[in-house]
């Protein structure tokens, strides 16, 4: 590169033109609109530097005297700080740096159109995602852990639900992963000793689901027909249903975890609760 003297400054003559990607945020927005822009026009020869966090002012002047310094460069920004984003503008006009302002009209329009004001805070795309994200996971380990299929993952769950069958802890785990929780979920069984994995969880993210006798006896008569099956059969007599109520409140006084009467509740009732519980209450 040749560097000359030009007006007090020292002039860098790249070797081809440079646009500045500066954004509030990490820039991802402004780069892409830059690269979109010069891949039609053979994008090898432009060169984009990415300025992310410009927050400031003390930031801006940084980004304007390393422009002032290139004789062929220009600036395309994403900003949503309405007076970081005016300084860089004005003063980009003022050095005659040619500046393309891509948030500010956008943030203007949509504004208009909804009769609402923006938040204006820088990064908000990203955190979207982020919750996207952190949502898909949630679920999907909501159904790897359904049912005590794995119990290596219940030490990685925010909160673990016991109880008998039918005390609603799938849906509660579902309803729940949508909050970005991880919750497994584990069927209390006589017959069937629950994991050593469960009793070396804190207390604190167990909850323990119990559940009147009567409701629950309605609720299995009815799921038996639904699935066709006779009434008689001993899953849904009071006697099995009395015997697990009494082994799974064993199970839980011996955890030692908290404890919700889903009787006559509705699942976002429970899950608010639940979450209230271990902390994680909205």
């Amino acid at each position: 590169m040749e560097k000359i003297k030009k007006g007090g400054f020292k002039i860098v003559r790249a070797q081809g033109p440079i646009i500045f990607a500066v954004s509030d945020s990490i820039g991802e927005t402004a780069e892409l609109v830059a690269r979109a822009a010069t891949v039609q026009f053979n994008s090898g020869h432009v060169e984009i530097r990415k300025y992310p966090y410009v927050t400031d002012e003390e930031d801006v002047m940084e980004v304007i005297e390393e422009a002032k310094r290139l004789e062929n460069c220009a600036i395309v920004c994403t900003m949503v700080l309405p007076e970081v984003r005016k300084k860089l503008v004005e003063l980009a006009k003022v050095h005659n740096i040619p500046i393309l302002d891509i948030m500010g009209p956008m943030i203007d329009i949509v504004s208009k159109i909804t009769n609402i004001k923006p938040k204006l805070e820088p990064g908000l795309v990203r955190k979207v995602d982020e919750d996207y994200f952190k949502k898909i996971e949630a679920i999907e380990f909501a159904v790897k852990c359904d049912d005590g299929k794995d119990p290596r993952g219940l030490a990685k769950a925010d909160v673990v639900l016991i109880g008998v069958s039918r005390t609603s802890k799938t849906p509660l785990a579902m309803y729940l992963a949508h909050k970005r929780l991880k919750v497994a979920n584990l069927p209390l069984v006589p017959e069937v000793a629950p994991p050593e994995e469960l009793f070396q969880i804190p207390p604190k993210n167990i909850v323990g689901l119990t559940i009147s006798p009567e409701i629950l006896y309605k609720i299995r008569q009815e799921r038996l027909k639904a699935l066709g099956l006779n009434g008689d059969a001993t899953y849904a007599t009071m006697e099995r249903i009395t015997k697990e109520l009494e082994y799974a409140d064993n199970i839980m006084k011996k955890i030692g975890c908290h404890k919700i009467d889903v009787s006559n509740k509705a699942v976002e009732e429970v899950a608010a609760r639940i979450m209230e519980l271990i902390g994680k209450g909205e």
